[in-house]
């Protein structure tokens, strides 16, 4: 068949070190790889909840696609994906097509609603540098208006939908930038609420009972209520309704409450449940050899409980490694597929400045030896992509 051309779609955290990966282990003219992107820029999910509360810089979440690729084994392109056609092997983009011999599709999620009315509409969401770009401008506005509206506490009044990884993390670094806001503003800081409202019992229920307790005194220290057990009915332009008939007015509604797969895999004739397809032990897309899926579209079973793994990042960088090292084997015609087993190494999340909480191994750990740690996860991964020059660059030490 000539030269094998690999297409790979999406920059995220499985598409880039699959990308990566191909790039180092790739003899020259051994294949062509493509990797298709929206952005320029690969960004660093597990770190948008500090630029949307305006902790920290956007630019510092993310990086560009050409500081890290070698456009002598790599192709980038910065195009939209519209469609994926398995049929005749190509993909359709905004501005023209690919055809693959084998296809990597690492096109990320999109918020999940579960069906609550009015939250596209009217809710924000961490999902790229964009948006939290949008957020952070956003909750400056709203103390800027409060100062000429005084009557409008809504302004005031901030409430994160979902009390899972993203929304305790998001509301750990809104807790600590609303003082410096409230100095900048003249705005007394008891006027100002952050309410999370989570459907389930339990809040992070990833965590062990006794971190999550100490996680919900800390955010309850800086300010944050919560509202457990507590489903969000609908969503408004006033604020939010419950299931028990409360309105909350807020100016500021952020959903952190969930993530489905891409929606192009289901526009493309895949079998799907909420946007993501149940791979293979190699990743593959059910019969389709040639089509492999990662990342937040890709549903992996843990065949111990019988439930889908996470979407996680530390699971997406292994489903880049896991594949790279495949399509290198398939490329040179020999040897047996290695199929992914995920290696879990530990959670943590940040709860804001200096705090965390988080599981390592058997070992779990909170406050500033978990924050850290944090630190620690976030280094190894630019060290992954970019080295140690990217580290230094990027770093949070």
């Amino acid at each position: 068949m000539g030269t094998p051309k690999i297409v790979i779609l999406g920059a995220g955290y499985a598409g880039i070190v699959t990308a990566l990966k191909l790039q180092k282990g790739l003899n020259y003219n051994e294949a062509e790889v493509t990797l298709v992107n929206k952005h320029d820029y690969h960004y660093i999910t597990t770190e948008l909840h500090q630029p949307a509360a305006g902790t920290m810089h956007h630019d510092k979440a993310r990086v560009e696609i050409n500081d890290i690729i070698d456009s002598s084994k790599v192709k980038f392109i910065k195009e939209v994906v519209t469609e994926i056609d398995r049929e005749n092997k190509k993909v359709k983009l905004e501005n023209g097509e690919l055809h693959y011999d084998y296809l990597v599709i690492g096109l990320g999620s999109q918020p999940e609603t579960f069906g609550i009315q009015g939250l596209i509409e009217h809710a924000y969401s961490i999902r790229s540098i964009n948006a939290v770009r949008q957020i952070r401008e956003h909750i400056e506005y709203q103390f800027a208006k409060f100062k000429n509206e005084p009557e409008r506490t809504d302004y005031l009044t901030f409430i994160v939908g979902g009390a899972g990884f993203t929304g305790v993390e998001f509301v750990g670094e809104l807790a600590d930038r609303i003082p410096e806001l409230c100095r900048e503003f003249d705005v007394d800081r008891e006027l100002v609420r952050i309410i999370v409202v989570e459907a389930a019992p339990q809040a992070i229920p990833m965590f062990d009972p006794s971190l999550v307790d100490y996680a919900m005194e800390v955010l309850a220290s800086k300010g944050v209520e919560f509202k457990l057990n507590t489903p969000i009915k609908e969503c408004t332009p006033e604020g939010v309704v419950l299931a028990t008939g409360e309105e909350i007015r807020s100016a500021t509604v952020v959903w952190t409450g969930g993530v489905r797969g891409n929606s192009i895999i289901e526009n493309s004739g895949f079998e799907a449940m909420r946007g993501r397809v149940k791979v293979d032990e190699y990743l593959r897309a059910p019969g389709h050899d040639d089509v492999f899926i990662v990342g937040d579209c890709a549903l992996v079973i843990d065949e111990a409980v019988n439930r889908p793994y996470p979407p996680t990042a530390q699971i997406a960088i292994q489903h880049g490694y896991n594949l790279s090292h495949n399509l290198l084997t398939l490329i040179r015609g020999g040897g047996q597929l290695e199929s992914f087993k995920p290696v879990i190494r530990g959670t943590v999340a940040s709860l804001g400045r200096g705090e965390a909480i988080g599981i390592v191994g058997n070992k779990k750990l909170i406050g500033g030896v978990a924050s850290l740690m944090k630190k620690v996860i976030d280094a190894r991964y630019l060290y992954i992509i970019g080295g140690l020059s990217l580290v230094l660059k990027k770093g949070r030490f």
